[in-house]
């Protein structure tokens, strides 16, 4: 069984993206199916990359980008995407002959992974992981109904309709797929989950970090990842006031960067709270389990959209693997995740002040603590892992190529 991987980007660049898919990989390989895998020119935009690039013992095609003016536009530097895509996707299909196209997020994969499936006679699957025209607009770079919103979702719908078959990460995306016309039996949920094994339980606190960052004997309250605007950091700042008026120790540690990095710098200026809180800027990835470590609650704030609504995030998950307390909004995505008050806390999205009580009631109940990260370590120990997630995928490519390709 050889499955051809039509990707956006991947490792060594660092995303949610890259190692979901370099997990689905890994778990591929373990069953002993073949993996085949090509990037789009937006991995490495306007870079010189080789051809082939081997990373963590996988082997990745990658397509070059465009250059020039008319690669820049946006309607026509899409099209410029997808047409060098699918030639790339050809190519190496005619190479490595597949048994199964399987493309992933966003619609320009897909479009391109059709193309070539029709060129080379084999069957596609789709995999959403996220509706970009909704992820632009959280951005930015778009506007909710607009022209380039709709383009956009009307492309992703060409798409599912003309896959074979469709795979989502969670049942917010399955439910809007359904509401767009795709059959639910077309529709199979491999949902984000994390290798346990990867993680170990946040061990003792660093003092060095303590020390340095100020935060010996602090009651510390921390956000450790990308600084978009849906993660509602603002909110968490907001919230400080409030939650040193009550416990004067707390401190606030926000770890990483992002387009909201300076407006969050200027409101914790405006609050008057440079002392309170602690922003350390990017960190490289081998040493960011040191901040985990001096962290006593994890705070996900994201605000309601309807990103955020739909999709499931892995950090979360990845609380769980390593045992940390967390706190995150009742958003969609995360009410798929967390079992609330068994194996993580939910507070109202978007409330200030529910943000407010329910951290302030997760430190008066300490000794509840180890009963909630013992739950949360349990669920992706034995549900939330990869093994069982990219199980459901065997289904899928058995209804599309015969059953001798598949190991015993």
């Amino acid at each position: 069984m050889k499955v051809l991987h039509v990707l956006d980007h991947s490792i060594p660049l660092q995303s949610g993206y890259t190692f979901r898919t370099r997990a689905i990989l890994n778990e591929q390989r373990a069953l002993g199916w073949d993996t085949v895998q090509v990037t789009g020119p937006k991995h490495n935009p306007g870079k010189a990359i080789a051809d082939v690039e081997q990373v963590d013992g996988l082997s990745f095609y990658r397509c070059q980008s465009g250059t020039g003016i008319l690669a820049r536009l946006p309607l026509v530097g899409q099209w410029s995407v997808i047409h060098a895509l699918t030639r790339r996707v050809i190519d190496v299909g005619r190479q490595e002959v597949p048994d199964v196209i399987h493309a992933h997020s966003p619609a320009l994969n897909g479009v391109a992974a059709i193309r070539a499936g029709k060129v080379l006679g084999v069957p596609v699957v789709y995999e959403v992981r996220g509706f970009w025209e909704d992820a632009a607009v959280s951005h930015g770079t778009s506007s909710a109904g607009g022209l380039r919103y709709r383009l956009s979702r009307a492309m992703e719908t060409w798409v599912l309709r003309r896959a074979d078959e469709v795979t989502c990460i969670c049942e917010g995306i399955r439910d809007d797929l359904i509401m767009r016309g795709i059959s639910l039996d077309k529709i199979t949920i491999v949902p984000n989950a994390v290798d346990a094994s990867r993680f170990q339980p946040v061990g003792e606190r660093d003092s060095e970090i303590e020390s340095e960052l100020k935060l010996t004997g602090k009651e510390v309250v921390a956000f450790i990842g990308s600084f978009y605007d849906y993660e509602g950091l603002d909110l968490l700042v907001a919230a400080m006031p409030k939650l040193l008026s009550a416990r004067p120790n707390i401190r606030l540690l926000l770890v990483g960067g992002g387009e909201v990095v300076d407006s969050i710098r200027a409101q914790v200026a405006d609050f008057g709270l440079q002392n309170m809180v602690i922003m350390t800027g990017r960190v490289p990835y081998e040493v960011v389990e040191r901040y985990y470590s001096v962290t006593d609650v994890l705070v996900y704030p994201r605000k309601s959209m309807r990103l955020t609504e739909l999709v499931t995030p892995l950090k979360p998950l990845e609380a769980m693997a390593q045992k940390s307390m967390f706190l995150a909004s009742d958003v969609g995505g995360h009410k798929e995740l967390v079992h609330d008050g068994i194996t993580g806390t939910l507070f109202r999205a978007d409330d200030v002040d529910d943000l407010v009580r329910t951290l302030l009631a997760l430190f008066e109940q300490r000794h509840r603590w180890p009963e909630i990260r013992d739950a949360g370590r349990n669920f992706v120990e034995h549900e939330r892992n990869w093994t069982n997630s990219v199980a459901n995928l065997k289904a899928v490519y058995q209804r599309l190529v015969p059953g001798e390709h598949f190991p015993c």
